[in-house]
């Protein structure tokens, strides 16, 4: 964990060094995900089912790429009653949100007449990537599936890889909760293939969204233009704003709840109290050898983690806004005002009482979130990234008289003389030629 204090005569160049930072770990990819690509799209079902052998140890037939309706009520039938009972009130709360997100349509009628309009309208059918094995996540099925089911996409499929044949019966069942039922054993690279350019078994959909490892990343990387993405996501990060009135060891749990995510995640707590550093510092080494990912957690919090001692609160804003982080706690007295400062966050979390781990399961805002940045220039998922928007304009004679010389003149001055022409014929006019 380093530490930095913006009166050190070399802080400058230390923060930089955090900003640019690489948390990437992984090998180059490209190669190997091109070829996984050119081969799924070549041989479709046929070379799926030989990288799931190779890859998951699963020996798969077309036929079985496919979960059956009866293993998903089986495996949801399985869920103990109290997580059943959670995760449908996390998709009650995600639901709730995201429909209040839904954009309405728009038209007007301008001076000139013509009367213009903007018209909403969901994606055919998205595929949902989901990580299998240790790194099950259901909480993320949630947050893909239930924005693009209320958004209205007809078709959602979802794909997730089974290491050994095992399948995670809380995913099932959080994909049931969330109204899919299009599911298939497979994962990788391939998986992300087969959903951009299709299969005889699996049809191809729009737009890829979902977390996976560096295969995965690299392959939505190339699929898209294709198919849409949501976003190449990074390794996951924290800031925490915390003055000395909180508890050490809550913050400490804070900064840890993301530390144990991998290895490569980032927590950074910024204060204005050097005590109240130190007493963190002390509760997050302490904290550390009782949890059951330790190792990961201490790799992360050993070289990527960091405590910065700002002068006050407008300079931790400053510093803030430069990290862009992906996560935000603001654990002081008044929240809002120093939110009201944040320009770059993906996601924010006011007041000694919210910490980020509700965001990930309950609050009802999506967890998908800009990672290494990004959230200078994006923002999290939404039913936003399950919509397109069509223009639309209507326009009478009348109208188009008002207007349409300046196309004319427009067009002409572009060289463009069949554009010129379509407009100038309507007003009776002659295009130049």
């Amino acid at each position: 964990m380093r530490r930095f204090s913006t009166t050190d005569a070399d802080f400058a160049e230390g923060f930089r060094s955090l900003l640019l930072e690489s948390r990437d770990t992984t090998a180059r990819v490209d190669g190997v995900v091109a070829a996984i690509i050119a081969a799924v799209r070549d041989r479709g079902d046929a070379a799926l089912c030989e990288y799931t052998l190779a890859f998951d140890r699963q020996d798969l037939t077309p036929a079985t790429l496919r979960v059956s309706p009866e293993e998903i009520a089986e495996a949801s039938a399985a869920i103990p009653h109290e997580l059943a009972a959670a995760l449908d009130l996390a998709a009650q709360r995600i639901e709730a949100f995201h429909r209040a997100q839904m954009p309405a349509d728009l038209q007007m009628q301008d001076a000139a007449g013509l009367t213009l309009g903007m018209r909403w309208g969901a994606l055919d059918a998205v595929g949902l990537y989901v990580p299998g094995g240790k790194a099950a996540y259901p909480s993320s099925v949630l947050m893909n599936a239930l924005p693009a089911r209320v958004a209205g996409v007809g078709r959602i499929a979802m794909c997730v890889p089974c290491p050994g044949g095992v399948l995670n019966p809380l995913v099932l069942a959080a994909a049931r909760r969330a109204g899919v039922t299009e599911i298939y054993r497979i994962g990788g690279a391939q998986a992300v293939a087969a959903l951009a350019y299709g299969t005889a078994s699996i049809a191809a959909v729009d737009r890829v969204v979902g977390p996976g490892n560096a295969y995965v990343a690299e392959a939505k990387r190339q699929v898209f233009g294709r198919v849409g993405i949501d976003s190449i996501a990074g390794p996951s990060e924290v800031v925490i704003l915390a003055d000395a009135a909180n508890d050490p060891r809550h913050v400490a749990v804070d900064l840890l709840a993301q530390a144990e995510h991998d290895e490569a995640a980032q927590s950074i707590l910024i204060t204005t109290d050097i005590g109240f550093a130190d007493a963190v510092a002390r509760a997050v080494e302490a904290e550390l050898p009782t949890l059951p990912r330790h190792a990961i957690a201490g790799a992360s919090w050993r070289d990527h983690g960091a405590v910065i001692l700002a002068r006050d609160w407008n300079e931790a804003v400053a510093l803030t806004n430069d990290l862009a982080p992906e996560h935000l706690q603001i654990m002081v007295a008044d929240p809002k005002t120093l939110f009201s400062q944040i320009r770059h966050a993906g996601a924010a979390f006011l007041g000694r009482n919210c910490p980020e781990a509700v965001g990930d399961y309950v609050a009802g805002p999506n967890h998908v979130l800009p990672t290494g940045r990004t959230s200078r220039f994006a923002s999290g998922l939404s039913v936003f990234d399950f919509l397109k928007r069509t223009t639309w304009v209507m326009a009478d004679r009348a109208a188009l008289g008002e207007v349409g010389p300046a196309a004319v003149a427009l067009a002409e001055a572009e060289g463009l003389q069949a554009h010129a022409r379509s407009v100038a014929l309507r007003l009776g006019q002659t295009a130049a030629t």
